[in-house]
């Protein structure tokens, strides 16, 4: 699992349960997830409309709605998980040197520039060491000074998020009577999600994973169980929305039961909004597969759309490779009243993201 934390994970406690909210633009997805064994049990989950908010979220309405949530789920454990959307958090790949992940995040707070590209002044950083960038060689004595290697080096996935939105998201959890124990990119939820859901083919195959959210979308590519490439796109399901509301001449609510319903005669409008986000996957899947020379066998679609099996169709043939929802669910016992559990299969792929960020805190 990756965590990605922001915090220093040998201050954190071992939980044997943990609440986990992911905080959409639209709408709030919040899990309750157990330890069970050497496996988990989902005992509950909530999805519930996100504050409004323009910007940034206020401390005191995040208290207010981590207590709806909290109430809703009933959950007995104080300590809490949160997501950054990907608009907030920085997730990026670097080579850095050898140090200790303390001294990683001490390096990258006052030299973000040199490794990541970019001035990033009062941000937190952690790190996931991924892979060394040169395999270990026994130590042998250098023949001459021109012999001597650099510094031995790390491929790093770096996240980085402004420490006045973690500050703000520690103090709305203790205000709501919660404990903030690990604070996460909501990128690496279905990346953590997909590991336990479809164990043999995260490990072994080249896929696509692709959260379809409300004001973007992202796809992360997977090797061999390793993320080689995450990118954001600026379309989701409200573009999409309001897209149909434009063509057809609806209301914004009116033009969404049209893109869950689907009724044929208005496919070729929609599709004319969906290719665009198709194009831009597979430009992100050609990217990949040039520079890693191996070809991407399927994608996995998580989020809200991924309701509508037509939006699915029309992305495959856009991929040109098998698309199919992914079921983070698959792999839970479930502990689940018996209402969630008749709807839970639908709602489902939303739940993706808040899943995979139980895990890394767990």
């Amino acid at each position: 699992m990756m965590a990605l934390p922001f915090f220093d994970n040998r201050a954190r406690k071992q939980h044997d349960r943990m609440l986990a909210v992911d905080l959409g633009s639209r709408t709030t997805k919040a899990v309750h997830v157990q330890r069970r064994g050497q496996g988990f049990a989902l005992c509950g989950y909530a999805l519930l409309d996100a504050p409004i908010f323009d910007k940034n979220l206020s401390v005191d309405l995040l208290t207010e709605h981590l207590k709806a949530v909290a109430q809703l789920l009933g959950a007995k454990s104080k300590a809490v998980t949160l997501t950054i959307g990907v608009n907030d958090a920085v997730v990026r790949h670097t080579e850095m040197p050898r140090l200790s992940a303390d001294d990683m995040r001490l390096v990258l707070k006052h030299g973000s520039r040199t490794y990541l590209q970019q001035e990033l002044a009062n941000y937190i950083f952690d790190c996931h060491v991924v892979a060394p960038v040169w395999p270990e060689r026994p130590a042998k004595p250098a023949e001459s000074p021109k012999a001597l290697p650099g510094p031995p080096k790390q491929k790093v996935l770096v996240a980085g998020a402004r420490k006045q939105l973690i500050d703000d998201f520690v103090e709305g959890a203790r205000r709501a009577g919660l404990a903030a124990d690990c604070i996460v990119p909501s990128l690496i939820g279905p990346v953590n999600a997909f590991e336990k859901a479809m164990p043999e083919v995260f490990a072994n195959a080249a896929v696509a994973l692709v959260d379809l959210g409300f004001k973007n979308s992202s796809i992360s590519i997977l090797q061999q169980g390793e993320l080689v490439l995450s990118r954001v796109l600026g379309i989701g399901g409200d573009k999409l929305t309001h897209g149909l509301a434009e063509t057809l001449n609806v209301s914004y609510a009116e033009a969404e039961g049209i893109k869950i319903g689907m009724p044929t005669e208005v496919q070729a409008q929609l599709e004319s909004l969906v290719l665009p986000l198709g194009r831009e996957l597979r430009a992100s899947i050609d990217f990949f597969e040039h520079q890693q020379d191996r070809p991407v066998t399927q994608a996995f679609i998580t989020g809200g759309p991924a309701h509508s099996e037509f939006i699915i169709r029309v992305l495959q043939h856009e991929m040109m490779i098998d698309c199919k929802i992914l079921n983070p669910t698959s792999f839970l016992q479930m502990e689940l009243p018996s209402q969630q559990t008749i709807e839970l299969e639908q709602v489902a792929p939303q739940l993706t993201v808040a899943l995979g960020a139980a895990l890394a805190a767990l």
